[in-house]
């Protein structure tokens, strides 16, 4: 199956403000934000990315903007509700140092598995309804495009999260120990057997071995089915593209 990069928005105005911001309209990337977002397209225009999709949330497009343009070829991102923010209800709009006060809110640190929002969503649906969107994009992409794609998904942290927790075997309750900064890049490639989750919250480093050689490419699914395994020992690690 493909390859998809996790990419949390750039840091935004509420983040700023110490504001949960939840699906508040409105809130966009500070001038920081902006930096983050461009460096995170820079790092990732030697990757070929086969399609995008983005939290419809404005921090997330504004990011996925500047990452799909600086692809050599033009790429549209399509937007996905189940990608958005956790509906935080009546959290939502609230000073993080206020919310730490209240009771729900050593469940979300402690068994965010039990955590419901009032007025909003519960995490555990949260992680549902954003590991199902995920999947059934990459099951696209690889129709669409190979299993050897890779793409692209912007999000937010809680959300990021989660999808990291499920593809690495790690109960929700367990999920606060995954850290996502804005504007890191996660990894994960999803196969027949398993998920592999190739990078966790990175901020640097060169990305375009996600991108295979053209001559591997074409072998399409047949190529990848030896990759649904582990390598036993840690194997050689990836290939460089063509031309790298």
């Amino acid at each position: 199956m493909p390859t998809v990069i996790l990419v949390r928005h750039g840091r935004s105005t509420a983040n700023t403000a110490g504001v949960l911001a939840g699906r508040t309209a409105g809130v966009h990337l500070d001038d920081t934000g902006v930096k983050q977002a461009v460096a995170v397209g820079e790092r990732l225009a030697g990757v070929r990315l086969a399609a995008a999709v983005t939290s419809p949330l404005e921090r997330c497009r504004e990011t996925c903007k500047e990452i799909t343009g600086r692809q050599a070829a033009a790429l549209r991102a399509s937007a996905d509700k189940q990608l958005s923010e956790c509906d935080y209800g009546e959290w939502q709009g609230r000073p993080l140092k206020e919310l730490a006060k209240e009771k729900l809110w050593k469940t979300v640190q402690g068994q965010p598995s039990a955590a419901a929002f009032p007025g909003g969503e519960s995490m555990r649906a949260m992680q549902d309804r954003a590991v199902a969107a995920i999947r059934r994009h990459d099951a696209r992409v690889a129709a669409e495009h190979g299993d050897d794609a890779v793409w692209l998904a912007v999000s937010h942290g809680d959300v990021i999260k989660s999808i990291l927790a499920d593809a690495l075997g790690t109960h929700l309750d367990l999920f606060q120990r995954i850290h996502v900064d804005p504007a890191s890049v996660s990894v994960v490639r999803y196969t027949e057997s398993r998920p592999f989750v190739l990078g966790t919250n990175t901020h640097g480093g060169d990305l375009s071995w996600l991108t295979p050689p053209k001559a591997a490419a074409k072998k399409g699914s047949r190529g990848r089915a030896k990759a649904s395994d582990a390598v036993v020992g840690g194997g050689a690690g990836p290939a460089q593209p063509a031309g790298s």
